[in-house]
């Protein structure tokens, strides 16, 4: 395993001990660049108007579209630090 995929693992962690929660605009930024991450490009049908939650999420891992898996590793791991 990589140093940049064990990083990324300790930080997904990490960020499930903060001693605060982020707000929800980081929340979604965490929750985008771990997908962006483990599963690369957002794919399927974005969810309709009923679902917003599951609507933001899906457009804020969408918004990440083109970034690379390690890329988007390294942005979470440095978020997630960021919190600490």
């Amino acid at each position: 395993m990589s140093d940049l995929n064990t990083e990324f693992k300790k930080a997904a962690e990490d960020v499930q001990n903060l001693s605060e929660s982020p707000d929800n605009d980081v929340l979604l930024k965490l929750y985008a660049l771990y997908k962006q991450g483990t599963h690369g490009d957002a794919s399927g049908k974005r969810p309709g108007f009923t679902s917003p939650v599951k609507r933001a999420k899906f457009d804020a891992w969408a918004g990440l579209k083109g970034k690379s898996q390690d890329e988007a590793q390294q942005s979470y791991i440095d978020l997630v630090t960021s919190l600490t």
